[in-house]
């Protein structure tokens, strides 16, 4: 197609979503030289949760759309550990002290607030390139018209845009007007979630895993799998807790709801007593309910699509939900850029979703079938599945693992391109 100036005009993009989906979206769009309007459901765009991994494959695009990283307050990770469940005694080192020269970028490890904040920031604040996005909150899409490009809210509001993106997470609004209906099940899995301040371990006499700069794991041959992951600069511990979904006290409950010590505890009598300790004295423990999803048939229709968890919702267990995000805006900022000029007309915006799905699609899919695999099995995730030597290896197909290779050597440019090149 190459660059045909006049075949390319600023696009009005309407994102409905404010999370860190959106907000991806909303920076790639913008330094490709569009106009963003996101619309946020609640009165405030913002995050709860804890630690999130950004591994090289999203890192690159935070560099490349010059994110103020530091905002985030990452921990640059340095390696993957594997405890013994029970004693806490090392069983696998992934060891990452080569990654950036490997693969060019850092694995940063954020907490989801200051993720959010960055990317609030690289979004909306004028001292960046391109025109600043705009936040509407209150603003929740009850229908769309696909093919005229209309967003109806509840709150009676009609909006009409050039291109709509859905990024309002696993249970999308947009994705339902798309006709698509998931197909999905709740996970023989289950998760708590808990932090504790860095101060507060050392406060106490516990044992600090901070300075390991590390994703440190107990178990995982199984259901029974701690994570353990340092953020915000390495102030918090947190910890994602896997256990039998039949043992949980509220298993329908989501991330509102509260859990009190005692069921954090219940699951967990047989492991690592340094950890227990560490929990004794955690809080803002919180449920999260785990579901495993289908690949939905299509993303897109008309001038509308989705991408992030409304499009492929997985399993935490590769640590790459925020990254495939990331990649999806990547791939739209791309595809809606200068270099191409499907941003043209709206037959254009048409043809370039179909090809942000043939690109993604594909990739998604593999990883969101990966990270249902690496649930009972950590030799499956990310790092260890290159662990070959170790002797706690295993896993279920070898030409079908994915691997750290497969992530980080993708290139997308050479993808998006040779879609585009088929299509012509």
């Amino acid at each position: 197609m190459g660059s045909i100036e006049s075949g390319w005009r600023e696009l009005d993009v309407a994102v409905v979503g404010g999370g860190i989906g959106g907000l991806s979206v909303a920076t790639s769009m913008r330094k490709a030289g569009h106009r963003v309007t996101i619309y946020e459901r609640a009165d405030f765009a913002g995050e709860v949760g804890a630690s999130i991994s950004c591994a090289a494959n999203g890192t690159r695009w935070l560099e490349e759309w010059k994110v103020d990283i530091p905002i985030g307050k990452p921990v640059i990770l340095q390696k993957l550990i594997s405890h013994d469940w029970k004693t806490g005694e090392v069983q696998n080192v992934y060891d990452l002290a080569d990654y950036k020269e490997r693969w060019g970028y850092v694995y940063n490890m954020f907490h989801r607030v200051n993720m959010h904040e960055m990317l609030m920031d690289s979004a909306m604040d004028k001292r960046h390139a391109g025109i600043p996005a705009i936040l509407k909150v209150n603003h929740k899409c009850v229908e769309i018209d696909h093919q005229a490009g209309i967003i109806t809210f509840e709150n009676g509001v009609k909006a009409q845009h050039d291109l709509i993106i859905g990024a309002d997470g696993a249970g999308s609004s947009v994705r339902r007007t798309l006709g698509i209906i998931p197909d999905r099940k709740q996970s023989t899995s289950h998760c708590y979630h808990c932090i504790i301040t860095t101060e507060e371990v050392k406060r106490l006499g516990l044992k600090d895993h901070s300075p390991n700069s590390a994703i440190e794991f107990w178990g995982g041959q199984g259901i029974d799998k701690i994570v353990f992951s340092p953020c915000r600069n390495g102030e918090v511990h947190s910890f994602y807790c896997f256990f039998p979904t039949e043992l949980a006290k509220n298993p329908g409950e989501g991330w509102g709801h509260t859990i009190t010590m005692e069921e954090l505890l219940a699951p967990f009598e047989t492991l690592d007593p340094e950890l227990l300790a560490i929990f004794k004295n955690s809080y803002d423990i919180k449920p999260w309910r785990l579901f495993v999803h289908q690949p939905y048939a299509y993303w897109q229709d008309g001038v509308t699509c989705i991408l992030g968890d409304a499009a492929h919702p997985m399993m935490p267990d590769q640590s790459q939900g925020a990254c495939q995000a990331i990649e999806d805006a990547a791939a739209l900022g791309t595809i809606f850029s200068q270099k191409y000029e499907f941003a043209g007309t709206p037959e254009g915006v048409r043809e370039g979703l179909k090809i942000y799905e043939q690109v993604r699609k594909p990739r998604a899919t593999r990883v969101q079938e990966a990270s249902a695999k690496a649930r009972e099995n950590i030799n499956e995730r990310i790092g260890f599945s290159s662990n070959t030597t170790s002797a706690m290896y295993k896993v279920s197909d070898e030409k079908r693992k994915l691997t750290i290779e497969e992530m980080n050597g993708y290139d997308m440019y050479a993808d998006i391109e040779g879609k585009v090149v088929a299509l012509h």
